[in-house]
């Protein structure tokens, strides 16, 4: 295993050494929290697939693979399904509104006070992405050096912190596009084709498994319409999403470099799928669904090789971590503390604004590291997140892109009824069960348009200036300018 160890070792002082280097860039608000919004097309598709291709991406969906076969692909491929309808419909237009955040957007379009309320479900959902990203290196750590949980998290955790408060987002692109690089070969160049060589091909894969393991729809249409509800959805309206559509340098490159990304996605769901497939072949009887991504690294990949797929789990971990831990202080800062505090003054200090900025993703990654050692149900914490997520925001973030009869009364009945409803019936249903998330939206899609027709229409000026800022004719806000760095 040494040389396992030392290409995990090299793959981790690297990302510290970019975060030092993103820190010499990082001179502004907004090269700290959306890489100066200059991100070429390559860049930013790589970044993008990084962010949403996570561990319950990759060790979850080998994991789905190995319990339903080719149908567990549905979970990944409905992300990279969110994904592409984002970036098609929707990213150019909020590219151009050239803001930080989601409630930004909201205060922008509804006239202002629908952000502390937004700003706080969707602060709720970053923390317990980044938390539950954060316990995955447990698992990771586990397989490598047999590490105790709480210290495997601690040091997991402590990189990603590390070099996401040093450089912000510039940091957070540099190693996100080694991660993407490095998922891709771990993953799809080296992982999927030896798996299916030690499982001895599909066609004897197909001869021991259940016809079932090889149906398109095996896993259950109610499930894959959960999915699509979560995920997809999720997708368009997530913080840690968003933050990064606003690093795009301009519309084009929103548009056509996350349907890249958005493409590159399902070919990722796939490949996860047919691992877990493979794995089952070889493993048929895994205490776990989820441990079939570790055995079958740790038992069938030659020395190094199994190193360097190792180190793209942890760059899969890494960069959905990360993401969301930015995105998360993003938030706090801009969202909450500095709306409470009456901080928001057009002339404070880019120097100052990044400080505070790094000071948040400092106390929020301590936050999440606690919070990830004291947490034991993952997955119940992150379908508590996405669904208060899309049951609250979904309806007022959409409604406001595309109706223009929406009112702010109608936007904070919306967040409001459905994030109760959605509490409500998780309390009721079972925070597993689907009815929190369906029912939630129904009520919140009711309340949003019934009290948005019940009040006046949002004032003419306000709308004028959201149709400029949509079209990209507003100018751009003082902290945007930074020195320019090539």
């Amino acid at each position: 295993m040494a040389v396992d160890y030392i290409v995990i070792v090299v793959y981790l002082a690297g990302m510290l050494a970019m975060g030092w280097w993103g820190m010499r860039r990082a001179k502004s608000k907004s090269e700290f929290l959306v890489a100066g919004r200059r991100l070429g097309p390559a860049m930013y598709s790589g970044t993008m697939a990084a962010i949403v291709l996570g561990g319950a991406s990759t060790i979850g969906g080998v994991g789905l693979g190995y319990q339903y076969g080719l149908s567990g692909a549905w979970m990944v491929f409905t992300i990279g399904l969110g994904l592409l309808a984002l970036s098609i419909f929707f990213s150019a237009r909020i590219a151009r509104l050239k803001v930080y955040t989601v409630s930004e957007m909201l205060d922008l379009r509804y006239g202002g006070r629908a952000g502390v309320i937004s700003g706080v479900v969707m602060w709720a959902y970053t923390l317990m992405l980044a938390v539950t990203s954060t316990i995955a290196y447990a698992t990771i750590f586990d397989v490598l050096f047999d590490m105790n949980r709480t210290l495997a998290i601690v040091l997991g955790g402590s990189i990603v912190v590390a070099y996401s408060t040093l450089g912000g987002m510039w940091s957070i692109t540099l190693t996100d596009m080694v991660q993407f690089v490095v998922k891709t070969i771990g993953v799809l160049l080296l992982l999927l084709p030896i798996a299916v060589v030690k499982a001895g091909g599909f066609s004897e894969m197909k001869a021991k498994l259940p016809t079932e393991y090889f149906d398109p729809l095996g896993i259950g249409g109610e499930t894959i319409f959960t999915y699509v509800l979560i995920y997809t959805f999720g997708m368009l309206i997530g913080q840690d999403i968003w933050q990064r559509v606003f690093t795009a340098r301009n519309d084009t490159t929103a548009k056509w470099g996350g349907t890249v990304a958005g493409t590159y996605c399902l070919v990722y769901a796939l490949a996860g799928a047919v691992i877990g497939t493979a794995a089952k072949v070889l493993y048929p009887n895994l205490a776990s669904a989820d441990d079939a991504f570790a055995t079958i690294v740790k038992d069938e990949l030659p020395i190094g090789v199994r190193g360097l797929v190792l180190a793209a789990a942890l760059a899969a971990v890494m960069s959905t971590s990360s993401g969301a831990l930015i995105a998360c202080a993003t938030v706090a800062n801009n969202d909450i503390w500095s709306r409470l505090r009456g901080l928001v003054r057009p002339s404070e200090q880019e120097h100052d604004e990044v400080k505070g900025n790094r000071v948040f993703i400092l106390l929020m990654g301590v936050a999440v590291i606690l919070t990830a050692i004291a947490l034991n149900d993952v997955v119940q914490a992150l379908t508590v997140a996405y669904n208060l997520l899309v049951g609250g925001l979904l309806v007022p973030i959409l409604g406001g892109l595309l109706w223009k009869r929406g009112t702010v009364q109608g936007a904070l009945a919306g967040v409001g009824v459905g994030g109760i409803s959605v509490i409500v019936l998780m309390a009721t249903y079972g925070i597993l069960a689907n009815e929190p998330i369906y029912y939630g939206l129904l009520a919140s899609l009711a309340s949003y348009v019934i009290v948005s027709l019940a009040t006046p229409a949002t004032d003419a000026a306000v709308l004028a200036a959201w149709r400029d800022r949509l079209a990209g004719r507003a100018p751009e806000p003082r902290s945007e300018h930074a020195p320019a760095h090539q």
